[in-house]
């Protein structure tokens, strides 16, 4: 009985071991944080991917992100307005970014 239930216990752990590493963690950048802390309540995919979207390239994309934080009042640094917006770009739009 006693080396019946260390097979179990044994088992269960080597299962749950196996579980938690069967998918890498992806480490979110600071731009989808910022994005789903503050902007996902009222803007969700369905918004980024209607036809009338006001975002039509890199340069507006980065105009809107700013705006919109502007009108929320979060006060986000110039390097936080080109982090949403490099996360939006590579999950939604997909438009071509300067070189800098």
């Amino acid at each position: 009985m006693k080396v019946r239930w260390m097979y179990t216990v044994l088992f269960v752990w080597s299962l749950a071991y196996s579980l938690a590493n069967a998918q890498p963690n992806r480490s979110a950048s600071r731009g989808e944080l910022l994005y789903t802390t503050h902007c996902v309540a009222c803007h969700t995919a369905k918004l980024h991917w209607r036809d009338e979207k006001l975002a039509k390239d890199w340069i507006n994309l980065n105009s809107q992100v700013n705006r919109w934080q502007k009108n929320a009042g979060l006060k986000w640094s110039d390097d936080d307005i080109l982090e949403v917006a490099r996360y939006l770009n590579a999950s939604h739009y997909h438009f071509a970014e300067p070189a800098e």
